[in-house]
């Protein structure tokens, strides 16, 4: 157990002894105190209340006591509770910040959403019709003028590709349409056509999942990858899908040179603030992420996450 201090249980006891002799509101103000400091130093809910057992046996009444039988019991209580504010409080925090995460989540995937279909359906739409209005204008043009056209074309050409690759990362229609294992696969073939790493993807969901479950794992296995290819120095990453009762289970595995995973945390490098986001998305869903690695001996993200808890339709596809 870590405590603020050696002598911190005393501390506590003597506060609760103090209490117990009658010491009111005071008394309850140095519980809160306490258990404000107990939550600094990275106490537990369990580990305060060993704490408060073992000082309430240890508590001699000063003099005659004044507090016997069930109204003892309910001053030891009120302590307690008293001690274990600080955490409620903490942890009502975090609840409504993974609510506030998540509704953060989900606008930006809208708004991403949003610009990948003006992206896709407009911008690409206008670089097409300057195709063809290029390829008109060169009928009339003299033969030494057609490598000009033709690099001009080229370039619009190359536009379109790269409004396309944007687009689908913003939000691919895929992910929408036919679910997540195909939108990971067509985001495997894209990296192993972009850098030569074999991208591997296994497994199934059984059928759809909820619309932000499916987003958050595609997310995390984007920035899974990225971090493959700039950090790890891979040759291969496996994918792989699967159900386990309620839960759907995802674990993304490269050979790389591995990392300190709790290290580059600790330190917020880079690459941690990109482990931080994943965490974080999974954390909105109620869901955990491991992370096992070695120098040496690659890396593997493990996630869980519980579909029935997601409040969101599932529809039957492939998956």
């Amino acid at each position: 157990m870590r405590g603020p201090d050696s002598g911190y249980p005393a501390r506590y006891a003597a506060a609760l002894g103090d209490f117990l002799a009658g010491g009111g509101e005071s008394a309850l103000e140095r519980a809160h105190e306490l258990g404000r400091e107990a939550l600094a130093a990275e106490l537990g809910i369990l580990d305060m209340v060993a704490i408060h057992l073992e000082a309430a046996l240890e508590v001699q009444p000063h003099g005659e006591d004044p507090l016997t039988g069930k109204a003892r019991a309910a001053a030891l209580q009120a302590f307690l509770y008293e001690s274990l504010g600080p955490f409620e409080m903490t942890h009502r925090g975090f609840r409504d910040a993974v609510r506030t995460l998540r509704r953060l989540n989900e606008t930006m995937e809208a708004e991403g959403k949003r610009l990948a279909h003006t992206l896709h359906d407009e911008t690409s739409q206008y670089l097409a019709s300057a195709c063809v209005a290029l390829e008109l204008v060169g009928r009339d043009l003299p033969p030494t003028a057609r490598p000009r056209l033709d690099r001009a074309r080229e370039a619009l050409n190359q536009a379109v590709d790269s409004i396309r690759r944007i687009s689908h990362e913003l939000r691919p229609t895929i992910l929408d349409d036919l679910g997540l294992i195909p939108a990971v696969e067509v985001l495997a073939e894209g990296v192993a056509a972009r850098t030569d790493l074999r991208v591997t993807v296994e497994g199934s969901t059984r059928g759809r999942l909820p619309g932000p479950v499916e987003t958050a794992l595609y997310r995390i296995t984007q920035e899974a990858l990225a971090n493959a290819i700039r950090h790890a120095g891979c040759t291969g990453v496996n994918i792989r899908f699967g159900r386990e009762n309620g839960d759907v289970l995802c674990s993304i595995r490269d050979d790389g040179r591995g990392f300190d995973a709790a290290g580059v945390v600790a330190r917020r490098a880079r690459h941690g603030l990109g482990i931080l986001v994943m965490r974080e998305r999974v954390a909105s869903l109620g869901g955990t992420m491991e992370i096992q690695s070695r120098t040496g001996q690659g890396t593997e993200l493990r996630l869980r996450v519980s579909v029935e808890d997601q409040n969101a339709p599932t529809n039957l596809a492939r998956g």
